[in-house]
């Protein structure tokens, strides 16, 4: 149907590879009618979700390889066929327990684990005395550490960092607060350096913690390869407020007005306290498959088709919680019929001869709900070299409107000038020239609290220095439920954004010159 309207159109003209019609003609293949045809098969209750590891999952990936072959794109000559293998592990409490003082704490309600950061136990960790260090930073510009022996000691913390007025950080020095205020991983690695034999960490933020912890471990937590890693790991736990009270016991005012005093003096304090605890954990660990789907386009320039552009969307999602099925139909079923529809637009203009000079991937991953496990994945065991790549071109979730817009004429652009002025300019330039759609860069802010720029798999090629650009609709109340269904999605939206990505990737491709990277990212 759509493919014989495609040839009849690049049939009737042969067009020259400077004509700028080309690129808008390829564009206009891109059509929501048959967004919808591959979301409507992506997000249906057969995928049952589409969750990492599953069968669904895997539906889902070979539905993608036969679309690519229905484009005539190849197999990948490394593999003889689209997929790129992801061996994962999968975690989960077999059971887990804590006894404070001889009441049983609820996990997930008053504290939690997380079992591929916990290591391995052979019995309960029965504790007695614990010391009280601040809140466990270990940094040249503060050390809670500094001249303390934690060795064999099992430490009780405050999360977050100290600040030396409301408005200012004590790390940073700025309103903006430093990695030690959300990377958790940070204080239990600073613990197991300093020799500590535990960690326990009082959140304000617990609730808020818990609820997204709960989300991500029901089905299992998942990290790429063996489970013995997990034994590098320290023994942790996440408490709230209550339970830290209930911990510290007779000396919880002493340890307030010390973390005040921490706040007053920028100067680190510790005390030690009588506790009675107990922590048993039992994992329940199991390997899984997964696999990235990739579409290879060669280059038609014999002098750039070793450098690569990747068009990247993650085609996981969330799976079953109980009975209820999570569809994903925008998150991320939308970006992932997009890039599919970015496929073939690329596949007929290497048919027809017009391009592109570049290789072109269209690299769709799995393991992002889980941590962008898929994309870490593939930057750290890429299918061609990552040095060749020249830029990645990401997209989740286009299928909707949020609230903040009352014109659906819009998507967020994230990421595209914190490397690369040119792509920045590039983004710009096609989307004045063919698009014309507002372009909202409020989450491009590095002080944006919700980090979406850390959120989706651009910033795995980002953080391993290829320029990235993210186009992204923004949330809406069916965001991670079982209620973002494919009836609710704006299809002639999605392909509207889906060109743009297609115009910004195709100028990239065709360039004479690589973009440059002269920007040095903050991230």
């Amino acid at each position: 149907m759509k493919k014989h309207l495609i040839w009849c159109l690049f049939g009737a003209t042969a067009l020259s590879a400077q004509d700028t019609s080309i690129p808008a003609s390829l564009a206009n293949t891109i059509e929501g009618a048959t967004i919808k045809e591959h979301v409507y098969y992506l997000a249906s209750d057969e995928l049952e979700g589409r969750e990492t590891g599953t069968e669904g999952n895997m539906l889902a990936a070979e539905y993608i390889a036969d679309q690519f072959a229905s484009y005539g794109i190849p197999p990948l000559a490394q593999t003889g066929d689209y997929f790129q293998d992801v061996d994962f592990t999968v975690f989960k409490w077999e059971d887990i327990s804590l006894i404070v003082s001889g009441d049983t704490v609820k996990h997930l309600e008053d504290f939690f684990s997380i079992p591929q950061r916990f290591p391995a136990q052979t019995e309960p960790l029965e504790i007695s005395e614990m010391l009280f260090l601040g809140y466990g930073i270990d940094d040249p510009k503060y050390s809670d550490f500094e001249g303390v022996d934690v060795r064999g000691k099992h430490l009780l913390v405050y999360g977050g960092e100290p600040r030396i007025n409301e408005e200012t950080y004590l790390i940073s020095g700025t309103e903006k607060p430093s990695e030690w205020s959300y990377n958790a991983s940070l204080k239990s690695e600073a613990a197991k350096k300093a020799g500590a034999a535990s960690i326990w960490v009082i959140e304000e933020r617990f609730r808020a913690m818990a609820s997204y912890a709960r989300r991500y471990m029901l089905n299992g937590a998942v990290q790429m390869g063996s489970p013995d890693q997990i034994n590098e790991y320290l023994p942790h736990a996440v408490l709230s407020s209550t339970i830290g009270q209930q911990i510290a016991g007779k000396k919880v005012n002493k340890i307030i007005r010390l973390r005040d005093k921490i706040t007053q003096t920028g100067k680190p304090q510790h005390t030690k306290l009588s506790v009675d605890l107990k922590l048993s954990a039992e994992h329940n660990i199991k390997s899984t498959p997964s696999v990235n789907v990739l579409g290879y386009i060669e280059g038609t320039d014999p002098a750039l088709a070793s450098e690569l552009v990747i068009i990247s969307a993650h085609f996981d999602h969330l799976g079953k919680r109980g009975n209820d099925i999570y569809n994903g139909a925008d998150d991320n079923a939308s970006g992932t019929s997009g890039v599919l529809e970015i496929a073939q637009a690329f596949s007929i203009a290497k048919q027809k001869g017009y391009g592109p000079k570049r290789s072109v991937l269209c690299m769709l991953v799995t393991g992002e709900e889980k941590g962008l496990l898929g994309s870490e994945y593939y930057v750290e065991n890429p299918v061609f070299p990552l040095e060749n790549t020249v830029a990645d071109v990401n997209i989740d979730m286009i299928g909707r409107m949020d609230k903040e817009h009352t014109d659906s004429n819009y998507v967020y652009v994230i990421g595209s000038d914190r490397m690369s002025t040119e792509l920045h300019e590039i983004n710009e330039t096609v989307n004045r020239q063919y698009i014309k759609m507002e372009l909202d860069y409020t989450y491009n802010q590095e002080d944006d609290p919700n980090r979406y720029y850390y959120r989706s798999d651009h910033y795995n090629f980002a953080k391993n220095g290829v320029p990235a650009i993210f186009y992204f609709a923004g949330t809406h109340p069916d965001y991670h439920r079982h209620t973002d269904t494919p009836d609710k999605i704006m299809y002639p939206r999605a392909a509207t954004i889906a060109q743009l990505a297609f115009h910004t990737a195709w100028e990239v491709a065709n360039r004479k010159e690589r973009i440059k990277v002269d920007v040095t990212d903050k991230s």
